[in-house]
C-alpha cells in the first residue's frame, strides 16, 4: 500500500511540475547568456531562424550522460536542414567540470554555461530538460516525465521522440 500511495504521490508532483514549464505552442522568454568561452548569446537570435533541440543538462545527471551523445548524431543527421543543439548548462551541485563535458561530447553544440536562470524561467523543473523550438522559437515538443531508470532505453526512446518530431516539423 506505501508502494502504491508513493507512487501516486510521484506522478501527482511530476504533472504539477510538467503543467508548470513550458509546452507546446508556449513562447519562452528570451535570454541573454554566455557560452563556455565568454562570448555573449541571445535567444532566439541563436536559433537564427531555424530549429534546434534544447537541452538543460548538468554535470552530474546520469539520464544526461546516457542520452548527450545521441546529440551528436542528431546534430549530424539533421545539420542540412538548420537544426541546431543548444546545451543549457543549468542545475549544477560543483562536483563536476561542465567545460570539459561538453568539451568531450565529440561536437559542437551551442553551449551555454550558469544557465539557472534561464532553466528556472523556463521552468525547467527537472533534468534534463529536453524541449525542441521552431525557428522562431516558439516550443513544439517537450518530453513527458518518465519513471525509466537512467541508460540506454531512456536515451533510445528520446531519441526516437527528438527525430520524430523534428521530421514532423521540418516535412
Amino acid at each position: 500500500m506505501k508502494r502504491l500511495v508513493l507512487g501516486l504521490v510521484t506522478m501527482l508532483l511530476a504533472a504539477q511540475l510538467q503543467a508548470q514549464a513550458l509546452g507546446p505552442g508556449d513562447t519562452p522568454p528570451n535570454w541573454t547568456g554566455r557560452d563556455f568561452s565568454g562570448q555573449m548569446l541571445e535567444y532566439p537570435e541563436v536559433l537564427d531562424g531555424n530549429p534546434a533541440v534544447m537541452v538543460f543538462w548538468a554535470t552530474w545527471c546520469g539520464y544526461c550522460r546516457a542520452f548527450m551523445p545521441y546529440l551528436k548524431d542528431i546534430s549530424a543527421d539533421y545539420a542540412a536542414q538548420g537544426v541546431s543543439i543548444v546545451a543549457v548548462n543549468a542545475k549544477e551541485d560543483g562536483s563536476g567540470d561542465p567545460v570539459a563535458y561538453v568539451r568531450g561530447l565529440g561536437f559542437d553544440p551551442v553551449a551555454v554555461a550558469d544557465g539557472d536562470a534561464i532553466a528556472d524561467a523556463w521552468g525547467i523543473r527537472f533534468i534534463p530538460g529536453l524541449l525542441i523550438v521552431n525557428g522562431d522559437g516558439t516550443v513544439a515538443w517537450q518530453r513527458d516525465w518518465t519513471d525509466l531508470p537512467a541508460g540506454r532505453t531512456v536515451a533510445e526512446l528520446w531519441d526516437g521522440q527528438v527525430r520524430e518530431q523534428l521530421d514532423r516539423l521540418l516535412l
